[in-house]
């Protein structure tokens, strides 16, 4: 799976040690890189065992089904059809991929690699862009050309190109939680390039706080964050235009590619946090919202009882404002 820089908007605030009493759990945090971004698993367990080879071997799984960097994945096998057949994780996210594909009308699409390629943002060298060339890619995109009988995978044109990067780290963030409840941990927070699921209260009795980026005037502007939420059972996902972009002409192009025109997204929203109660969906819809923009955003979000969402969008000047759905606490900075 390509570099995922930009997705990486939250940031975890560790505002409580943990206690230090024997008979209190133990805080362990695992830290590392995967998929070419930073990951962070935290819990607490009364023995404090070290469970990062287990970890380990979840990334090396879903890296062995989804990256497009391994000749042999699953993915690039599929995508070049020398193979049919799906594993389970493959399959789990395309089946969850399509479904939220038919709940936003396309706006978040699995099959957008073509496009990704042709723009620059995935793994092939960026293309001169033009009118005919983007329309004849989008005859090759489109999640309805995709079914699913069993594990074997039917295209309706072999053309089709699967890209999971907008929903696999929470996928993966979803997994690594899994193993830990498997563990008997209780209390943890998996965070894989800002995409997030906590799980349980501290020892304390407090949740886990999670610090929200604010926007960067470029991708080299070093993170800081202006609101704080708490999380309790809970996912979030981060998506944004801030931070991974090229600039061509005087223009700046954001690696968030609309399925309908099928070019980089032109709006003014910057940024969107999605909540859920699991981090496959929050990491889905974030990359949906980013197409969709603030305004329907907004209109399709009312409609739901299962998502929430914290927007950040550009005014006039260098100002920008924030939205937040219903339900959603979200604390300025400046009022802790």
């Amino acid at each position: 799976m390509r570099s995922l820089f930009l997705s990486a908007i939250i940031i975890t605030l560790f505002l409580s040690s943990c206690r230090t009493q024997q008979s209190e759990p133990r805080f362990v945090n695992i830290r590392g890189v995967v998929f070419g971004t930073y990951y962070s698993v935290s819990y607490y367990c009364d023995g404090g065992e070290d469970f990062s080879e287990a970890i380990d071997s979840i990334f090396n799984v879903v890296n062995k089904s989804m990256s497009y960097y391994i000749p042999n994945s699953t993915i690039s096998l599929i995508n070049r059809n020398e193979a049919y057949q799906a594993d389970e994780h493959f399959l789990a996210v395309l089946n969850r991929s399509l479904e939220i594909a038919e709940q936003t009308g396309g706006a978040f699409d699995p099959t957008i690699s073509p496009l990704v390629n042709a723009w620059g943002f995935g793994f092939e060298d960026r293309q001169k862009m033009t009118p005919s060339l983007i329309d004849s890619l989008k005859r090759i995109v489109g999640y309805q050309k995709v079914s699913v009988a069993g594990n074997r995978i039917i295209k309706a044109i072999p053309e089709i190109q699967f890209d999971f990067n907008a929903i696999a780290k929470g996928y993966t963030s979803d997994l690594a939680g899994k193993l830990l409840e498997s563990k008997g941990v209780e209390t943890y927070m998996v965070e894989i390039g800002g995409d997030l699921i906590a799980r349980g209260l501290k020892p304390d009795g407090t949740p886990w706080r999670i610090g929200l980026e604010r926007p960067a005037k470029d991708m080299f502007a070093e993170q800081d964050w202006d609101y704080m939420v708490e999380m309790h059972n809970r996912a979030v996902a981060t998506s944004g235009s801030t931070r991974k972009y090229y600039e061509e002409g005087g223009q700046r192009f954001s690696h968030t590619i609309d399925p309908f025109t099928g070019r980089p997204v032109e709006h003014n929203l910057l940024s969107v946090s999605v909540f859920a109660d699991d981090c496959t969906t929050a990491d889905a819809f974030a990359t949906a919202f980013m197409v969709m923009g603030l305004e329907r955003s907004k209109e399709f979000i009312q409609k739901r009882n299962d998502i929430q969402a914290f927007f950040i969008f550009s005014e006039r000047g260098n100002e920008y404002g924030t939205y937040t759905t219903e339900g959603l606490k979200v604390i300025p900075r400046s009022e802790l």
